[in-house]
């Protein structure tokens, strides 16, 4: 009879503190019944694994479902203990045990009957009952029987059991605001107890012992999407201090305040604050249950409009990327994400930067190398210096994540940009990007583009850059070092194989000391060349010049060498002409690198191109209006001397000198050649060279270094 009651009783009595049945089955000796998923709450007090305000949480659950049994059902449940009370997955504690529970309204009320079959009873029973036996009830208060128990049940949960009734009444660890309230429950006399109903009444008063923020929060938290803006606020703010605590039942907030939460985010307008308490409490649910209730969340809120919240997912990305597989972050969160890259609030698109460093090793290669860098490429020409200044360092660091082939492409090309930068922490967060990616660049590459982009820094005018600048180069000038040293000596053949393929090729002979004049060197050499020169030169047989066409392999072109300056007929101190023409070329090429496109592509570091311009054939430089220089350049032509013909070179310096008389130009004083020393050499000369004709090409000097220094200045335009 007492499982039958407690079935009928389970599904007439519906109330939330009351244990869910979903089905029962009756057979011939049993009785099977399907409830919700529950656990005793023994389990866990005689192991004291709760603390004092699950505790209080708990026993506030049980006095409300008391008070509903004996106020608005008029009964009387009669067999409160911790046995009786069950536990639920969001850890709330449940009434169950409801093998006795009667109706006073009944007259053959099970109760008093069959009240004393109920197991180890007779521990639990107030002594009006253990005296009077189960009658007794009927002519007692409705609660005095359950606030007895509940009494019991308090000291029971506190001190983890109950030895008998020795222990009621004693306030041993029942914390001090509940001590009084809690000794008029089991007072002796029925009619002097105090119900369960006023111990709550007195226990949810401001500042006694149910005020606790977890009680309020249970109330709370089933109507929050009903409350108000600012009561919503209130309650998210007591919310996010007890989520802080380590106290708080962790089952509960999984279960209960979860959903809820979610559903406030989504639905409610619960907005950002809801959304961190929602990241908070999720690191304590497993990957299915993370999968299962947050992941579809997520995606749809990386949906949503709403700036604060887009910048709140952004900010809480950390703490959710490990639970998202890379497919749906690639296919689902990252084409809503990069909306923001675009964004026309600045703190959305900075978010937005900073958040790439987190969703990057979950991309695939195709979308990092691809969308990924055409979106970067147009923060790192942001308005905002901030953005620029998070663009660089966001490259610096997941550069080891772009594709091989074009990763030295992009990086040298987005750091070059950015040393150009006039925000003072760009530059230099585009040096310490460079410092961390030095060994991503090929050797060559380091000499050739990388350190001339940072040469200008070390003369900045921030000492910070210039710092910063000096200790980037020396990263870079240890790794050229170091391949330097692995390099062979030389690629030129030796002498005893190159002696049967080119037997003409001369080499000049560099001069003691040459290196401490910057343009020494270029004379004397060339002034070496001629003396070497001697005795070879033969003249045509019809005393004209060879053509430029007709030189020999053997002979290096006039620009061959683009950085070297052209070589000059006589060591005269030289004078370079119109340097300033070739200044303006230069200064042309850097104002075109300034203006490259960078927004579109990230390109290559067309600065340098045009710099090698700036060095290379003289040829390419503008002509000159003034037909004295047309006149000058047609003759510097024919330089290059061949080591196959014969060319008249006396002849070639009276051409010369002849030209120089026809121009307008004045040379300086000083220079301008004496009258005695013009002796034109006759015709015969061409046939025979005599003796005296050693000194001819060192009587005319001056026409010839006039003419050669100012082409030789035009090289460097």
């Amino acid at each position: 009879p007492l499982a039958k009651n407690a079935v009928r009783k389970l599904r007439t009595l519906r109330h939330p503190g009351v244990v869910k049945v979903l089905d029962a089955v009756e057979t011939d000796q049993l009785i099977y019944i399907a409830t919700e998923r529950i656990a005793p709450l023994t389990w866990s007090t005689k192991r004291k694994a709760l603390s004092e305000e699950s505790l209080k949480w708990g026993l506030h659950n049980v006095a409300k479902t008391l008070k509903f049994i004996n106020d608005e059902a008029t009964s009387v449940h009669g067999n409160i203990r911790a046995s009786s009370i069950y536990t639920t997955e969001s850890g709330e504690w449940k009434i169950g045990g409801l093998d006795i529970l009667s109706s006073m309204k009944e007259d053959d009320a099970i109760m008093f009957s069959h009240g004393s079959l109920v197991p180890d009873i007779g521990r639990y029973t107030p002594p009006e009952v253990a005296s009077g036996g189960w009658d007794s009830v009927r002519r007692n208060p409705t609660h005095a029987v359950d606030s007895f128990q509940y009494g019991i049940l308090i000291s029971e949960v506190f001190n983890g059991g109950f030895s008998g009734t020795d222990q009621v009444g004693s306030t041993k660890n029942v914390p001090a605001k509940m001590q009084t309230s809690y000794k008029r429950l089991t007072h002796a006399v029925p009619k002097m107890r105090l119900s369960v109903g006023h111990f709550l009444e007195q226990g949810t008063r401001n500042g006694s012992f149910f005020d606790t923020p977890l009680i309020q929060l249970s109330d709370g938290i089933e109507n929050l999407g009903l409350k108000s803006e600012a009561e919503k606020d209130v309650f998210l703010t007591e919310l996010e201090r007890v989520a802080e605590s380590d106290d708080f039942p962790e089952d509960f907030f999984k279960v209960k305040v979860l959903p809820e939460l979610l559903k406030a985010v989504e639905f409610g307008g619960g907005g950002p604050k809801s959304f961190g308490l929602v990241m908070r409490i999720s690191t304590k649910l497993s990957e299915e249950e993370y999968e299962a209730q947050i992941t579809p969340v997520i995606v749809r809120l990386f949906a949503s409009p709403d700036r604060a919240l887009r910048v709140c997912l952004l900010d809480n990305l950390p703490l959710m990327i490990d639970h998202l597989n890379e497919k749906t972050v690639t296919d689902k969160i990252f084409p809503q994400m990069v909306t923001g890259f675009g964004d026309l609030a600045p703190v959305v698109r900075e978010q937005t930067v900073k958040a790439v460093l987190t969703i990057v090793p979950k991309l695939s290669d195709r979308v990092i190398n691809g969308e990924l860098l055409r979106h970067l490429a147009k923060t790192a020409n942001d308005e905002q210096p901030g953005i620029r200044t998070n663009t660089t360092i966001c490259l610096g660091k997941i550069a080891r994540n772009l594709g091989a082939s074009s990763r030295a492409k992009v990086l040298s090309a987005a750091f070059s940009r950015s040393l150009r930068d006039p925000f003072v922490h760009g530059r230099n967060a585009a040096l310490m990007a460079l410092a961390a990616t030095a060994e991503l660049f090929p050797e060559d590459e380091c000499a050739t583009k990388m350190l001339p982009a940072i040469c200008p820094s070390l003369v900045d005018k921030e000492k910070m850059i210039r710092d910063q600048a000096n200790k980037t180069m020396n990263i870079y000038l240890e790794r050229i070092r170091k391949y330097g040293q692995s390099l062979p000596e030389t690629v030129q053949p030796s002498p005893e194989a190159g002696a049967g393929s080119q037997p003409n090729t001369r080499m000049g002979t560099p001069q003691p000391g040459a290196g401490g004049q910057w343009m020494g060197w270029a004379v004397s050499s060339f002034t070496n060349k001629l003396s070497s020169a001697k005795g070879e030169i033969q003249p045509n047989g019809d005393g004209t010049a060879p053509s430029p066409l007709e030189r020999s392999n053997s002979t290096p072109p006039a620009n061959g060498i683009p950085a070297r300056p052209a070589p000059q007929p006589a060591p005269s101190a030289p004078v370079v002409p119109q340097v300033s023409s070739g200044l303006r070329h230069v200064s042309n090429s850097t104002s075109a690198a300034e203006e490259e496109d960078f927004g579109t592509d990230w390109g290559e570091m067309d600065e340098d191109d045009n710099a090698a311009d700036a060095w290379g054939d003289p040829i390419t430089t503008p002509p000159r209006t003034s037909t004295s220089h047309a006149s000058k350049t047609s003759s510097s032509s024919t330089i290059p001397y061949d080591d196959g013909g014969e060319p008249d070179f006396e002849g070639w310096l009276n051409a010369q000198a002849a030209a120089k008389q026809q121009s307008k130009k004045p040379l300086p004083k000083g220079l301008a050649p004496k009258k005695t020393t013009s002796k034109p050499a006759g015709p015969t000369s061409k046939k025979t060279p005599p003796s005296g004709s050693k000194a001819e090409p060192s009587k005319a000097p001056a026409p010839a270094a006039e003419e050669d220094d100012d082409d030789w200045g035009d090289a460097w335009g």
